[in-house]
């Protein structure tokens, strides 16, 4: 019924001339999700419009077989040649995105910028895009576990927290179901938003996100308490890692005492502000230990630490590893 009713709505509508196509490009351990909620929300536009207004194919290094971050692999279609001018071009990464971004990656797609493709970085795969130098001076996002790192590394490139971002012939995503978001935004770009809000609906997606929308759960939502001191002292802490507030400064900032700020903390968090403040820096140093090549010493300034030996401290007390063997479990995937 819904695809009669559909094909009624577009009669008379002038045919596409031909599809545009997506080639998806699979790196090393990828993840599904965000891929298979891209490549779906154009074949359900295929089958609402009645029209085959998109088409895709998958790519990869070897042009053989790529596998996901749960073991399943995918048969390819090509191998990393050039493709069409008109296509979109749309990296998938996923877990250990640096040891997958490999020379042959980086040179083709700085190959294809040249040339003027629309290249795009579904989840973390934004890492491959910006170390292939094609996000300096553009906005993009990447998947929360990884903005420390990747703003650590990639200080020229303005990072936003949003779901995906569209800077010109740039496209990132900050991975899941944000892939869902993009599409629906390219639709409606391409074939306007009724057609794309039929596609959502089709998915059983009743939110539709914009790129104005944070790819996080708002900090009442995360922590599961609705209150607004606490939420701003916690905002707070996020945003001011590297140099630490006291407890004192933040309980002035929000109107508390610093002990009405330590019974906020204890009925409704089951830490002190000290603890928990702790826990976010110590957070940040692991995704920094495990996705970026910088020193021990640079990763304990960039979390507040003013010595090696107390972040040495403070991590095994809180992780039962030291910042050094954290490192050295993953030199042999993390290229240096």
């Amino acid at each position: 019924m819904a695809q009669t009713a559909v094909n009624q709505q577009n009669h008379g509508r002038q045919p596409v001339a031909a599809p545009k196509r997506f080639v998806f490009v699979l790196m090393d351990n990828f993840t599904m999700l965000c891929f298979s909620c891209a490549i779906e929300a154009l074949r359900i536009a295929n089958r609402m419009s009645g029209q085959d207004l998109y088409s895709w194919t998958l790519a990869g290094e070897g042009g053989e077989v790529a596998h996901c971050s749960t073991g399943t692999g995918f048969k390819l279609d090509m191998d990393l040649t050039d493709v069409q001018r008109d296509d979109v071009v749309l990296l998938c990464g996923g877990i250990e995105v640096q040891a997958a971004t490999t020379k042959a990656i980086l040179n083709w797609v700085r190959r294809e910028a040249r040339r003027g493709i629309t290249l795009g970085g579904l989840c973390t795969a934004s890492y491959s895009l910006a170390k292939a130098g094609l996000l300096d001076g553009k906005k993009a996002t990447i998947h929360w576990e990884n903005q420390d790192s990747f703003s650590e590394e990639f200080d020229e490139i303005e990072l936003t927290k949003s779901v995906f971002v569209i800077d010109g012939n740039r496209i990132t995503t900050a991975g899941g179901t944000s892939s869902i978001d993009l599409m629906l935004k390219l639709i409606a770009n391409d074939h306007g938003e009724e057609l794309a809000n039929l596609v959502a609906d089709q998915l059983i997606y009743t939110s539709i996100r914009t790129d104005q929308d944070q790819q996080r759960l708002s900090i009442p939502t995360r922590i599961g308490v609705r209150h607004p001191k606490l939420s701003r002292v916690i905002q707070m802490m996020e945003a001011n890692v590297e140099e630490p507030i006291s407890p004192s400064i933040l309980a002035k900032d929000v109107g508390m005492s610093t002990r009405q700020l330590e019974r906020l903390f204890r009925r409704y968090l089951d830490r002190s502000p000290k603890r928990y403040y702790m826990e976010i820096r110590l957070q940040k140093a692991r995704n920094l230990l495990m996705q970026t090549d910088m020193s021990v010493i640079n990763v304990a300034l960039a979390c507040g630490f003013a010595s090696p030996s107390h972040f040495s401290k403070c991590y095994r007390a809180h992780y039962d590893t030291t910042p050094y063997r954290e490192r050295g479990s993953q030199a042999s995937r993390v290229p240096i």
